[in-house]
């Protein structure tokens, strides 16, 4: 019930996100001033700018996906392994972001009938493509966090 409270409130969040870029949007194109902000060429960007890291956002975005993905790319593939590394995730959390993670086609289940069924979990060749998201924010947490151990 709580995931899909979560799931619900991030849908809502993304689509209140794309109206208020298409109300920006809508209220700057009707500006006349060219190649400065405040135009329709301006908003169009902005406009794409949101829409695009939106839409990021609400697949990869929130607090395991990414995390999964890494500890995935380290080795671990059973949901026992994932959890382990994953501190804090709970089954039930860890067992929807999977889902989703394999819905948006980062993943794939894999289930080895015998005895006893294994059940793995395989990154599939378009969870690369978030290789260079994942090195970007990892420089950016590492100087934040050196950031603000400064400034204490």
């Amino acid at each position: 019930m709580m995931s899909q409270n979560y799931r619900t409130l991030a849908y809502n969040l993304l689509v209140v996100t794309k109206r208020l870029a298409d109300n920006f949007a809508e209220v700057v194109m009707n500006e006349t001033n060219e190649g400065v902000p405040g135009t329709k060429e301006f908003s169009q960007d902005c406009h794409k700018l949101l829409s695009s890291v939106s839409d990021a956002l609400y697949v990869i975005g929130g607090k395991w996906k990414l995390m999964i993905i890494i500890s995935m790319a380290r080795g671990n593939n059973r949901f026992t392994e994932i959890q382990r590394m994953v501190t804090g995730i709970s089954a039930r959390v860890l067992s929807s972001e999977l889902k989703e993670l394999e819905m948006n086609g980062f993943i794939v289940k894999k289930v080895t009938n015998g005895y006893p069924v294994t059940i793995e979990y395989q990154l599939l060749p378009y969870s690369e493509t978030l290789q260079d998201v994942v090195g970007a924010l990892s420089n950016w947490g590492i100087q934040h966090r050196e950031k603000i151990k400064k400034e204490r």
